[in-house]
């Protein structure tokens, strides 16, 4: 006679040993830029997954403590932006926490609809925001991807084992 045992709850992994995990694990590097009415808000991920073909959907995640995510929040529209492997400095930029990432040296304009766009990417994609989800300490940014744009040859920014590295 077989006796089933109930399984034990798996305990969580510690923060470290979950970071170090990912750190093995190289990314493309982008940028995400809302305005939601407040002015432009950005910063920097690694998160970004394309989710869909039909409709096309992609996905990234954002912080709930983060500077931008009450921003995000708001935002009907996003952009991402893939950065080139020379641009690692707009990627710090964006990273960097209590400055204006849109000051000087950011160059950047508005699209037509009003979305904040950086020069000099190696491509954007204009996103119509479908759905937040509740991950964590995190949200998940489901967008429609309703515009892009990308420049044909550049190599991408990735980044791996806490460096950003040029391809």
């Amino acid at each position: 006679m077989s006796v089933s045992v109930p399984p034990q709850p798996l305990a969580d992994i510690a923060p470290d040993r979950f970071k170090q995990a990912f750190r093995a694990y190289p990314a493309g590097v982008v940028v995400v830029t809302a305005d939601a009415g407040h002015g432009p808000v950005g910063f920097t991920a690694t998160s970004l997954s394309s989710l869909s073909l039909t409709p096309p959907l992609v996905s990234f995640s954002i912080a709930t403590r983060s500077s931008s995510w009450p921003h995000v929040e708001q935002a009907r529209t996003a952009v991402v932006h893939f950065l080139g492997s020379d641009q690692e400095d707009l990627a710090r930029r964006f990273a960097t926490s209590g400055i204006d990432r849109f000051a000087e040296p950011t160059a950047w304009r508005r699209l037509p609809e009003g979305e904040p766009v950086l020069a000099d990417v190696a491509g954007w994609l204009r996103l119509r925001v479908e759905s937040l989800v509740p991950a964590g300490d995190h949200r998940i940014v489901i967008g429609r991807v309703v515009d892009s744009w990308q420049e044909p040859g550049r190599r991408p920014l990735l980044f791996h084992d806490g460096a950003y590295l040029p391809v």
